[in-house]
Order: C-alpha cells, then sequence, then structure tokens
C-alpha cells in the first residue's frame, strides 16, 4: 500500500473520529437489540425489562442467563408474568387491545390496584401516540412537531415496565424527568428570539467574562492549552499577552481586554490551579484534568449553560450548538451539557419561569392545571434508591405528565403569529447571532 493511500486511509480515519456522535433516534428503539427485527406480533412481541431494556420475547426465551444481556440485570420476572408493551407495539403499527392484559401478579391486586394498573398502561398508549404523530414530519399534526429531546425522554418512559417495583420507581423518575424537559419546551416556545442572544451575552458579560465568536474562540481556548498544556506556571498578564501576540495576526480586533474576560470565564470554570507569590502576581496552572482541547471547551461550555440558567434563560441544545459553534452539529454535546446541570432545584425554577411566559396566553384555568401537574412531577424524588410508588401515586403520576405534554402540544399547534411573546419576531436567524462588541 502506498504512502499517499495510508495518509488518506488515516485522515478519513481521524475526520471520523472527530464527526459528533448522534443521539439514537426514537425509531431505534423499536428493533429487538439482540435479533435486530422490528418489535411485532408473537413471537417478537416487545417485552421492557426492569432494568429499561426492551426486548422481543422470542430472544427473552433463548436467553442463556436470566439477566438482561446489555447490563447484567437480573430477570425477576417469571415468564408468565411479563407483559407484552403495548405501547411501544402500537408504534410499529399494532392495536393495542380495548382492556391492558392481566398477568397473574396483577390479577392478583385489589381491584382499586387494578384499576390504576389501567390507567397507566392507557396513559403510556396515549403518550405513545402523541411521539408517533407528533415527531413525524408526514403528519396532519405537523405544526405539533416535538424536539429530539422531547423525543427521548417519551421513548424513555414508553420502555419502562410496570409489573415489578424496580420498573414502577424507574417510571415515576422518567415522568419526572419528561415533566421537566416540557416545561423547558414552554420557555422555548414562547421567549423572544430576537431577545435571546442578547441577554445571553449581557448575562456573560455581567459576569466579568466574554464570549468572541465561535471561530476566535476556539482558537483563544487552543492558545491558553498551547500556553499550558504541559504544567507549565504563568501570571493571567504573560497568558493574556501570550495569547494577543498570537492571534492578532489573523484577528487584528484581540485585545487584551477581551482575552482577559475569556480567562475569565475558564477561571470562573475553575480550569485553573492558582499559586500565589508574595509581592507578586499569582501564577495559574491548568489542572491536569483539563490539558486537552475536548475537556477544557466542555468546562467552558458548561460554565457558559450556566451563567445562562442562573439568569434564567432556557435555549435549546441546537441554538446553543449555533450560538457556541456556528453549527448544530454539536447539539448533542449541549444537552449532554445541559442535562448535567439539572438539580432538583431546577425544576420548580423553570416551572415559575414557564407560568410567568405563559400568563400571557390569557388562560388561567390552564395555568391552574398545570400547576397541579407540575407539582406532583417535580415533588418525585428523582434518586435511584427511592422508594417505588404505589400504584395510585403512578396512577396520578402518569395522568400528570400526559396532561402536561397534551398541554405542550396543544401550545404547539398555535401559529407562532398568535404567541403573544413571539408578535413582534422577525428573523429567527437572530437568535443565533453571536456577539460582535469588543472590548
Amino acid at each position: 500500500m502506498s504512502v499517499k493511500v495510508t495518509t488518506d486511509i488515516y485522515k478519513v480515519f481521524v475526520l471520523f473520529l472527530r464527526m459528533p456522535i448522534q443521539a439514537p433516534q426514537w425509531t431505534d428503539y423499536l428493533n429487538c437489540p439482540v435479533c435486530c427485527r422490528e418489535f411485532g406480533a408473537p413471537p417478537r412481541s416487545p417485552i421492557s425489562l426492569s432494568c429499561g431494556h426492551t426486548i422481543c420475547r422470542h430472544c427473552i426465551k433463548h436467553l442463556h442467563r436470566k439477566q438482561c444481556p446489555f447490563d447484567q440485570t437480573v430477570i425477576q420476572v417469571e415468564p408468565e408474568d411479563m407483559v407484552v408493551n403495548t405501547a411501544l407495539l402500537q408504534l410499529v403499527g399494532y392495536t393495542p387491545p380495548a382492556q391492558p392484559y392481566h398477568p397473574p401478579n396483577i390479577q392478583a391486586l385489589p381491584e382499586r390496584d387494578r384499576q390504576a394498573y389501567d390507567v397507566i398502561v392507557k396513559s403510556m398508549e396515549q403518550l405513545a401516540v402523541y411521539l408517533k404523530y407528533c415527531s413525524n414530519a408526514n403528519n396532519n399534526l405537523a405544526g405539533s412537531r416535538l424536539s429530539r429531546p422531547m423525543q427521548r425522554k417519551l421513548v424513555t418512559l414508553l420502555q419502562c415496565t410496570l409489573t415489578d417495583e424496580e420498573g414502577r420507581g424507574r417510571a415515576a423518575r422518567a415522568a419526572r424527568s419528561l415533566g421537566e424537559r416540557t416545561v423547558t419546551e414552554f420557555i422555548l416556545l414562547y421567549q423572544n428570539p430576537q431577545q435571546l442572544s442578547a441577554n445571553l451575552w449581557a448575562a456573560v458579560r455581567a459576569r466579568g467574562c466574554q464570549f468572541l465568536g465561535p471561530a476566535m474562540q476556539e482558537e483563544v481556548l487552543k492558545l491558553v492549552l498551547l500556553a499550558l498544556e504541559d504544567g507549565s506556571a504563568l501570571s493571567r498578564k504573560v497568558l493574556v499577552m501570550f495569547v494577543v501576540q498570537r492571534l492578532e495576526p489573523h484577528f487584528p480586533q484581540a485585545s487584551k481586554t477581551s482575552i482577559g474576560h475569556v480567562v475569565q470565564l475558564l477561571y470562573r470554570a475553575s480550569c485553573f490551579k492558582v499559586s500565589k507569590r508574595e509581592c507578586d502576581s499569582s501564577l495559574m496552572q491548568l489542572k491536569e484534568e483539563f490539558r486537552t482541547y475536548e475537556s477544557l471547551r466542555r468546562e467552558h461550555d458548561a460554565q457558559i449553560v450556566q451563567i445562562a440558567t442562573e439568569a434564567g434563560l432556557r435555549i435549546a441544545p441546537d441554538q446553543w450548538s449555533a450560538l457556541l459553534y456556528g453549527d448544530t452539529a454539536h447539539k448533542s454535546h449541549m444537552q449532554s451539557i445541559i442535562d448535567k446541570l439539572q438539580t432538583p432545584q431546577s425544576f420548580a425554577q423553570s416551572v415559575q419561569e414557564m407560568f410567568i411566559a405563559l400568563q400571557r396566553t390569557g388562560d388561567p384555568a390552564e395555568l391552574i392545571m398545570l400547576s397541579f401537574s407540575l407539582d406532583r412531577l417535580a415533588n418525585i424524588d428523582a434518586s435511584p434508591d427511592a422508594k417505588s410508588p404505589t400504584w395510585q401515586q403512578l396512577a396520578e403520576v402518569m395522568n400528570s405528565v400526559k396532561e402536561v405534554v397534551t398541554s405542550l402540544i396543544r401550545h404547539l399547534q398555535i401559529p407562532t403569529a398568535y404567541r403573544p411573546s413571539k408578535q413582534s419576531q422577525s428573523s429567527p436567524q437572530l437568535a443565533v447571532s453571536t456577539p460582535t462588541h469588543m472590548s
């Protein structure tokens, strides 16, 4: 093999490694991950396990061990108690039965609990209908398209089994997560995109930091790495001057003030180890975990997302990607940062922001209904060690999450011109503009 061919193969390999990893679409979950065949009629009926994985009945029967083949979770439910996931089956075109099937362990429940089980199953099936028709561009509800994050949260909930305690606990946590994402979608729907980027950069500047635009910011971060990646320790002044001198030939607008603001952003992100010197300026070293561009950039991005969150701004992953990278290829990366920064308290904060946005819609009755449902979802303990809900509690949770998602879809169908906070919208591109002011 010639040197040129080898070099070309290497370049292709490097480009492949640099390609952003695309999150799976919800339709990817309609195939059995063991045999790769689409779920369907017996023996390919989808069976969801307590760990959250779904496998067709045929493959479950032929497992060598009574464990999930993906995470080795022990399957404690007996085969006769395993229930077909009718919500997922509905997504591949099968009509669910009029009444949910009751395996022996559900038949043994008191009547009130059996009724609650039926409510839960029917709620899951209704959510599956929303997922199927509100994620397909070729349908009559095209105006109510659900975002990719919403679709992923929905399919995670739909894969939860209901016939054991662990599965019910997982379903409650998935419902909480879906409710939280729905609140974010409401905020994104009613905020003014013309003000979004301006408010973001104003919030960043208010912290003594600055973002210089995708291309320039990337170069600044790479130059900081060049100066400090080998463990060198420099004063802030020397580091800033190094970056400015290397940057000026390509970005004449670079200044000590603007670069100092970027360094301040990294300082806020705790990327530096600072050692003080007597009668002299402190020395800064990059912490070892941030001596690659990927790790430094992730911490940098997380700091900006954190500033935006604290300022009450909610920005969609694709908008974040456009703002910080100038493209939409990094939206999965941005979504992972958003998810990591979420806390139990952030749900309640987002609900307050959502109600401020929805008050302009003039429907107080809906707000009252949503407040009850969201309070119930926000009060779910998100810890994996939390006690599993009772059948009655889970039925109330599923009714609540269905009510919240239904409301979002109704609002998505409202023409843009009639959404109060967007009447002055002229160009959606303004939502992803980058700062042009230089200090």
